[in-house]
């Protein structure tokens, strides 16, 4: 047995990497450990001869000053990995034979856009905005959601602000509410759009995704915010939290498969968790878990309480994916081809594709990867035998390079690498369950000061990651792993604060 750590991390994911680079700093004793072979969870690389491919994640928010990114980088001393800002950040074709919506960064040219795509909904766009304001404005305040303690209700109540006891009212109603509040509602290509887009970041159309939520999102991709492309790959990022943890002298462990956890009272070292693997185990007194909530049960057995057992169990399953991975000389593509798109497909699903800009590192000159997704219920995956499993995954691939040639005019044969991962795959690449791809959904049900707290009930324990809020999404999980840190150093007496650092 080792001797007993402050801390120990499960999942080098984004969140965890903060988690573990933060605590470390603080002076604590930190081992991450992860179970595969690498970091960066979802937002991971790898590599196919040639081919740099993102496994999941493909752009970034959170590097303008400010942002969650550069607020942690600066905390950390470490610059802001080289980026380019998307403009647009997508395109989105909504195959009705209509021009495809073009999100422009510049606010002007997105509000011209907006007004040429979908006449009339300027009120729903002024609405969102000025949710968006007092959305963002209460965030860089670092509050405390959902508050489980009065020092938890310390950090919320000051970050608080008339305009957002206003938007307050607005807590339970989703985007489509806002749609019917402006007197929008009736036109079905903006509903469509505001689908397809809120499915990429809240796991739900407009009528599920809470309008507070929403309402940010739907901003995020133009300046002064803005979504960008990481040169390399987005396993630098992921690097540059490795390189933290380093720093602050916590231990990165990988191949170190956690299998359950115990709470124990130790003679002379009081109550901690013990944290075992097939061929480790780990004594701590805090144990920060970056994974999503469907593991705990497994993780936990007994001793997780009853209530919350059932809490967990009464919430939908996340999303799979569906993930093409392909590459193909970049003559082939379209002219001016942008790094996202969005296609309005019926078979296997709306595909989410991201290209790669020449010189970025992910593939040789004169050649680009292609990569495709679409969610997918991923529990269905894991009840096929061998052949039927087979043939789901090559129609699934062969619709998807249908779609893709619709959007991009690449046949079949054109591709010089051609893979599909199904949720099986995620599985053994993440160690999530059934290889859940995204949160618990943004639901005005799950939402803020409806979601889980990343205090859990077992002392000791917290959690961060996509399961808690402000949700999905490297910016988003970065700075869940934030608030988790800051009440665990709170229990120890300890104070960590970035406020300084935004500008």
């Amino acid at each position: 047995m080792e001797k007993r750590l402050d801390v120990v991390v499960v999942g080098a994911g984004i969140a965890g990497l903060t988690a573990a680079a933060l605590l470390a700093r603080e002076g604590l004793t930190v081992e991450l450990l992860e179970a595969h072979q690498q970091s960066g969870g979802c937002a991971g690389t790898f590599r196919r001869g040639p081919y740099t491919f993102d496994v999941g994640a493909t752009q970034v928010a959170g590097l303008e000053p400010g942002g969650s990114h550069q607020r942690l980088l600066a905390h950390f001393g470490l610059p802001l990995p080289q980026a380019t800002p998307l403009d647009p950040a997508c395109v989105v074709d909504l195959a009705d034979g209509r021009p495809p919506v073009r999100i422009f960064r510049d606010p002007a040219r997105w509000k011209a856009e907006r007004e040429q795509q979908f006449p009339g909904s300027g009120r729903f766009w002024q609405l969102c905005a000025t949710l968006h304001g007092a959305n963002w404005a209460f965030a860089s305040r670092d509050p405390v959601l959902p508050p489980r303690s009065l020092w938890d209700l310390g950090q919320l109540l000051p970050a608080l602000r008339p305009a957002n006891l206003a938007s307050g009212l607005l807590a339970a109603a989703s985007v489509a509410d806002l749609l019917t509040l402006t007197g929008c509602g009736g036109d079905p290509r903006l509903r469509r759009f505001l689908d397809l887009q809120l499915r990429l970041y809240s796991q739900e159309p407009a009528e599920g995704t809470a309008a507070l939520y929403g309402a940010t999102v739907l901003a995020m991709g133009q300046a002064p915010l803005g979504l960008w492309h990481l040169q390399g790959s987005m396993q630098v990022l992921s690097q540059q939290l490795e390189q933290a943890l380093a720093a602050g002298g916590g231990q990165l462990r990988l191949r170190h498969r956690v299998s359950d956890l115990e709470r124990s009272n130790e003679p002379g070292g009081g109550a901690g968790w013990r944290v075992r693997g097939e061929r480790f185990e780990r004594q701590a007194a805090d144990v920060v878990l970056a994974l999503p909530v469907q593991s705990l049960p497994d993780l936990l057995g007994e001793q997780l309480p009853a209530g919350y057992r059932q809490r967990l169990a009464q919430l939908p399953d996340p999303s799979g994916a569906l993930v093409f991975y392909g590459a193909v000389e970049r003559a082939l593509l379209p002219a001016n081809c942008p790094a996202h798109l969005q296609l309005d497909w019926a078979d296997p699903g709306t595909l989410f594709v991201s290209v790669s800009h020449e010189g970025d590192g992910r593939a040789p000159a004169g050649l680009a990867t292609v990569i495709a997704s679409v969610f997918t219920a991923a529990k269905p995956w894991f009840g096929l035998e061998a052949t039927a499993y087979d043939q789901a995954k090559a129609e699934a691939r062969s619709a998807m390079q249908r779609g893709l040639e619709s959007l991009l005019g690449i046949s079949s044969e054109q591709w010089r690498h051609a893979e599909l991962a199904t949720p099986l795959g995620f599985e053994r690449w993440t160690g999530r369950p059934f290889g859940f791809v995204g949160g618990l959904g943004q639901h005005p049900s799950r939402f803020g000061p409806f979601g889980l707290a990343s205090r859990t009930p077992l002392p000791g324990l917290w959690l961060c990651g996509d399961s808690i809020h402000p949700g999905e999404g490297t910016a988003a999980v970065g700075l869940s792993a934030l608030m988790a840190c800051r009440q665990l150093l709170e229990d120890r007496g300890q104070t960590l604060n970035l406020s300084d650092l935004n500008t």
